[in-house]
């Protein structure tokens, strides 16, 4: 929001007070909401609080806020405060939870909505498929694919689009491309969206042709479009193709390449193993260290890892020191390249550094749906109800591998 816009909406609210309107109802929900896009989380709290007539409407507005500014736990409060609610409140509140990537408690109160016997509104929905897409709730997904078809919403495009999204992050492929091919009004995402599950199948030349049936049909590529085709050809290996790509995203389809398109191509040549042409590409198109942030060379020093080059890694390895961004994932993986190369000296260093300064590594996570419910697991969490009988079952499998069984503590 632009300062003079600001300045104006002050002014409204001075007008408000003077003419004795901080008790209606609409014009409350009008200065929490405006308050709210200009990020004063506070002065919105103080306008709710100040008013005596508090409506559904005022105390949605109010979740809202709180969800823009990713403060779930007070959006939460609210929301159990309310002395009423319709479906709009629960959108606020899934809303909120998505945003700031709470997916399973979305999926959580989603089922809380219907148990109470609120019907979903399309923005309701539209929520739970990205929960779905995230987790991969297929079974969920399913269902509300299932109620749109019921109510006749399944023709809505934005619906549509996070159907077609959450078919292809649960690998339903055919699915997420019957659903697309339905779509009357194809716009930007929803190319976009079956362009990127194409692209995590692994299929790299199908997403390729998509993108030239795309602007066959006139519908301009965006940056997202292109993130999702050179990624496709980064895991396929199609180097050439990806490369022949990222020169033609601005001569040919008028999309200036951005930081995020030049990132794919470093991982695009360092996982081809091409890794003296991604270090070139990286000093020489991205200029050096003023563009590049922790994720670039982090891509090349995974690459170094893998390909056991243990020279260019040490020079990627100092760059991250000297940025001040290396993390606890880059120390291990710099500490495992010095290993294997035989640099015990370099190895000891890294090592010595993980344990002055206490890195710890975020524990692994994996997400499993099982009947309708979603199960979440960290590594080395012992804590699932079930975890004798998990474990039981890992170690049957194991023997059948010949891997080394594990007890539960």
């Amino acid at each position: 929001m632009v300062p003079s816009s600001k300045r104006i909406g002050h002014l409204v609210h001075a007008h408000v007070v003077k003419f004795g309107l901080n008790d209606d109802p609409f014009v409350v929900s009008a200065l929490i909401e405006f308050y709210s896009i200009a990020l004063d989380v506070e002065t919105a709290r103080m306008v709710f609080d100040n008013s005596p007539k508090k409506d559904v409407v005022m105390w949605t507005a109010m979740i809202d806020g709180y969800g823009k500014m990713g403060d779930v736990e007070n959006a939460r409060a609210l929301f159990e405060r309310m002395p009423e609610r319709n479906a709009i409140s629960w959108s606020a509140i899934m809303a909120a939870y998505s945003r700031v990537s709470d997916f399973k408690e979305v999926l959580c109160l989603f089922r809380r909505m219907q148990e109470v016997g609120t019907k979903p509104n399309e923005s309701v929905l539209v929520s739970v498929l990205t929960a779905c897409a995230h987790l991969g709730a297929l079974t969920q997904g399913l269902w509300v694919h299932s109620y749109t078809k019921r109510c006749n919403l399944n023709l809505n495009p934005i619906l549509a689009t996070a159907l077609v999204d959450m078919y292809s992050k649960c690998g339903c492929v055919e699915s997420a491309l019957s659903v697309f091919e339905g779509i009357p009004n194809k716009d930007s995402g929803a190319w976009n969206a079956i362009i990127s599950g194409i692209a995590m199948s692994g299929d790299a030349r199908k997403s390729l042709k998509l993108l030239n049936k795309m602007d066959i049909y006139g519908t301009r590529p965006t940056e997202t479009t292109f993130i999702a085709v050179l990624t496709a050809c980064t895991h396929a290996k199609l180097v050439k193709e990806g490369l022949k790509l990222f020169e033609e995203m601005g001569t040919l389809y008028g999309v200036e390449p951005e930081l995020e398109h030049h990132a794919c191509v470093v991982d695009l040549l360092a996982r081809a193993g091409m890794l003296d042409e991604a270090e070139k590409f990286i000093e020489e198109k991205m200029g050096g260290l003023e563009r590049v942030d922790a994720n670039v060379w982090g891509a090349l020093l995974g690459a170094c890892r893998i390909y056991g080059n243990a020279e260019i890694g040490n020079r990627v390895w100092k760059k991250l020191v000297n940025m001040e961004v290396a993390d606890c994932g880059t120390h291990v993986l710099s500490y495992n390249i010095y290993r294997e190369a035989g640099w015990e000296m370099e190895a000891k260093r890294v090592r010595r550094l993980i344990s002055e300064v206490g890195m710890k590594k975020k524990p692994g996570c994996s997400v499993i749906e099982v009947d309708g419910v979603v199960e979440e697991f960290l590594a080395g969490d012992l804590c699932h109800p079930q975890v004798q009988e998990i474990c039981k079952m890992l170690n049957s499998l194991f023997k059948v591998v010949n891997l080394v069984e594990f007890d539960v503590v």
